[in-house]
C-alpha cells in the first residue's frame, strides 16, 4: 500500500513539474506599427524629489510621448491633495511628439512625500497615475559666527 502511494505521489509530482515547463514566449517585434488612437507613453510614472531641504525647488517635470496615431489631449490633471499641483499642456500632442507635465509640491511641508497625480486623456480606459515621492528635511539654520574680538579672542 505504501509503495502504491509513493508511486502515485511521484507520478503526480513529475506531471506537475512537466506542466510547469512551458516554452519561452517569443520576443515582441519592436518594429510594430504604432497603436491605433492616442497613446501616452511616459519615461517614468514616478516623480521622485529625492531628499530635499525645506522650502527648496518645488517643481519637477515628467516627460511623455504620444506613441499613437492620433492627437493626444489631456483633459484633466489633479493632485491627490492641495500640496501637489500639476500643470499640463492644454494643446493636443501630435503623434510622435513629446511634452511634459509640471508637478509642483509644497516643499514647506516636512516629512515623507507620498502623493499622486491623476491624468485623464482622450485615450479611453483608465487614467494615468503618477506617483510623487521623496523626503523633505528641515532646513539647517546657519550658525552665526562672531568676530574673535567680540568673543575675547585676539585683537
Amino acid at each position: 500500500m505504501k509503495n502504491l502511494f509513493l508511486i502515485c505521489f511521484l507520478m503526480f509530482g513529475m506531471a506537475a513539474f512537466a506542466q510547469a515547463q512551458t516554452p519561452a514566449t517569443p520576443a515582441v517585434d519592436q518594429t510594430e506599427a504604432p497603436a491605433e488612437g492616442p497613446v501616452m507613453t511616459f519615461e517614468s510614472l514616478i516623480c521622485d524629489y529625492g531628499e530635499i531641504e525645506q522650502n527648496s525647488d518645488r517643481d519637477r517635470f515628467v516627460k511623455f510621448t504620444n506613441t499613437g496615431t492620433e492627437p493626444l489631449v489631456i483633459s484633466n490633471a489633479r493632485g491627490s491633495c492641495g500640496c501637489t499641483v500639476p500643470v499640463w499642456p492644454k494643446e493636443p500632442i501630435m503623434p510622435g511628439e513629446s511634452s511634459e507635465i509640471k508637478i509642483s509640491y509644497a516643499t514647506n511641508r516636512l516629512g515623507k512625500i507620498n502623493k499622486t497625480v491623476t491624468l485623464t486623456t482622450n485615450e479611453g480606459g483608465k487614467p494615468h497615475i503618477i506617483k510623487v515621492v521623496g523626503q523633505v528635511n528641515k532646513k539647517e539654520d546657519a550658525v552665526p559666527t562672531a568676530p574673535k574680538s567680540i568673543l575675547g579672542g585676539g585683537k
